[in-house]
């Protein structure tokens, strides 16, 4: 596979018209929003468009001057309430029509894992300062 790296604007133009098809899209993440769970460097995200998106889902959106994944913390009729597992106290709200794919699987080397809902990280969010701290020191 050849490795192609893009403006995130034309990537991920490119990768929401792919997703509109009905095709996966697999792309290496930016940034350390969803660590420790997805990691700059280290994971890849497979991508698909699918109709619902559920709480948990970690799902790439398009808000109105950038792209983010992240993960669904709060669904209300057609709103999303987004957070990153690696942010402290960082919302975003977007429709759920902003939805472009949601993340089925994180593949690290050879291993292909699905995704969970990240609901024992999501009560945990008093201590995450505390877990994501401990967590960059040993890496």
């Amino acid at each position: 596979m050849t490795k192609l790296t893009l403006p995130n604007e034309v990537l991920l133009e490119e990768a929401a018209s792919l997703l509109a098809e009905g095709r996966d899209v697999t792309l290496a993440p930016k940034g350390n929003s969803m660590l420790p769970f997805i990691k700059e460097g280290r994971d890849s995200v497979v991508l698909r468009w699918l109709p619902d998106v559920e709480e948990g889902d970690i799902v790439l959106a398009r808000l109105e001057d950038r792209y983010v994944m992240h993960r669904v913390m709060l669904e209300n009729r057609n709103r999303l309430t987004l957070m990153g597992d690696g942010n402290l106290d960082q919302l975003e709200t977007c429709g759920k029509a902003d939805v472009i794919g949601t993340v089925v699987a994180i593949v690290r080397g050879d291993k292909t894992f699905k995704p969970s809902k990240g609901k024992v990280w999501k009560h945990l969010l008093p201590l995450r300062r505390i877990l994501l701290g401990i967590y960059r020191r040993i890496q």
